[in-house]
């Protein structure tokens, strides 16, 4: 490279990064595409290695507006939320798979070569820049022979227990193969699941597989293109999944897509999955990007099976500017504004008491009473549905009137509602009373950044409000 073409790319470069910097929806502290279209931007191969966090996704090389190839970024951390962007050593035909420890130790993933079947990678050194490709293991079958007459495949899972590594062929009506080898002749030994599930079909699709031990029980997470993200509960066992129930993390859509988890050091099972922008498809791509991940979530189980869903810790390392509140009514039938608190890069906790309300929570995102459009992002908890609602049909200055998710909650007798609401530019996530989780993504104006409560049918009561300004953790 010459010279001139080296001062060419570095101009070209430093452009780049100042559009991106002055973009006011792209998130600051989410882990998002470091430039170009990753759609789909699904998490992989997730694994805590050597003292530090890391995390791969698929990217999309493209030409003329068309994907050409699918490829495996790599970024790592140690805190969860400062992250390195790696060489990428995952090349050609990539889509969604798992990273686990073989026998020897070593990092290995299990992975789908597109247009080939599903296959297994090695790390070849520590830092996970370079891996040899073992090649195919979709195990052959006779002509005309298929798993139960009609199996496709993708997006596997592996691992090894005991004397055989195992793999889940994610897909419709999945199924489970097995070798004593990972190079070596893979068969199948059934369908995964032992049973079916009140409501879930047997034959539903399981893509995006992941499974692991939480809290003495198994769980089975993954997707559904038509159920969304999903788990199911119970037990592995004799080389199949024997569920006992079964639960939705996406309700009206599939914006929380394509789960993906490891175990650290502190034995926390800690997730990510795509917010796959469905309701605004395409509207990042003109800015050179597209693709966002959730906040890690920090997972585990109750007395009752249900799953716990909480934030780790290390995101209090981006708090400053506290804000604390207490004692706050809201009158029914009106909004109280907030001008302690506002800004597009916010953690905010709501401890409420309902009172006579029957609909009651914050409003995010919210336009100055000077703006031309109305403009918020309303999160409430409905008691008579019994659920907790992200409405972000007015979050900008377009309505999308299908841009709302509500997740059932109800609360108990005497339990008061707790949220913590995390705004991050174009990413609205809200977690309520560590057993249910709702996320958006929302086009707020520039200047859409106030905060208000809220109450219907009666007032409420908020205890106490706390409100942190977060530090942006990506470098642009």
């Amino acid at each position: 490279m010459t010279q001139e073409e080296i001062e060419n790319l570095v101009d070209v470069t430093r452009q780049f990064r100042e559009q991106l910097l002055d973009d006011h929806l792209r998130p600051g502290y989410h882990i998002v595409a470091p430039e170009g279209i990753a759609a789909p931007f699904d998490p992989n191969g997730a694994i805590y290695w050597q003292g530090r966090y890391h995390l791969f996704y698929i990217y999309q090389d493209r030409k003329d507006g068309k994907t050409v190839d699918n490829h495996w970024g790599h970024i790592s951390s140690t805190d969860l939320f400062h992250w390195r962007q790696h060489q990428t050593g995952l090349k050609g035909g990539m889509y969604s798979g798992n990273c686990f420890l073989n026998r020897e130790g070593n990092p290995t993933i299990c992975y789908h070569q597109v247009e080939e079947g599903n296959a297994m990678a090695v790390a070849l050194d520590d830092e996970l820049n370079t891996w040899q490709k073992l090649g195919v293991i979709t195990p052959r079958t006779e002509p005309g022979q298929t798993h139960h007459n009609k199996y496709r495949s993708w997006d596997p899972f592996g691992w090894v227990d005991g004397e055989y590594y195992y793999a889940i062929f994610g897909g419709e009506r999945p199924g489970v193969a097995k070798c004593e080898s990972l190079d070596g002749d893979w068969r199948y030994t059934g369908d995964l699941l032992a049973h079916s599930v009140e409501g879930v079909s047997i034959a539903e699709d399981v893509s995006c597989p992941d499974l692991f031990a939480l809290d003495g029980r198994d769980v089975l997470m993954c997707i559904s293109h038509k159920l969304g993200c999903r788990y199911f509960v119970g037990e592995w066992k004799d080389e199949q999944f024997y569920p006992v129930s079964h639960a939705q993390m996406s309700w009206s859509d599939n914006l929380f897509f394509a789960p993906e988890s490891l175990v650290d050091d502190q034995g926390r099972r800690i997730m990510w999955a795509w917010l796959m922008d469905v309701h605004h498809w395409r509207e990042r791509w003109d800015q050179g990007w597209s693709g966002t991940m959730s906040l890690p979530r920090v997972l585990s189980l109750d007395d009752n099976d249900e799953m716990q869903i909480d934030v780790p810790k290390e995101i209090e390392a981006l708090r400053y500017r506290p804000v604390s509140l207490s004692g706050l009514t809201v009158a029914a039938d009106r909004d109280r504004a907030i001008p302690e608190v506002s800004g597009d890069s916010l953690e905010i906790y709501l401890d409420v008491e309902s009172g006579e309300a029957r609909y009651f929570g914050v409003k995010v995102g919210v336009a100055s009473k000077n703006a031309a459009n109305v403009e918020e992002t309303v999160i409430g908890y409905d008691a008579s549905a019994g659920v907790i609602r992200l409405d972000a049909r007015r979050s900008g200055s377009v309505e999308k009137s299908e841009n709302v998710d509500a997740g059932p909650l109800r609360l108990r007798p005497g339990e008061s509602l707790k949220l913590r609401v995390f705004i991050d530019k174009s990413v609205v996530e809200v977690f309520a009373n560590q057993r249910q989780a709702v996320a958006r993504i929302i086009y707020p104006s520039k200047g859409s950044v106030g905060v208000s409560l809220f109450a219907e049918g009666g007032e409420a009561t908020v205890h106490s409000l706390n409100a942190w300004q977060l530090s942006p953790s990506n470098p642009y």
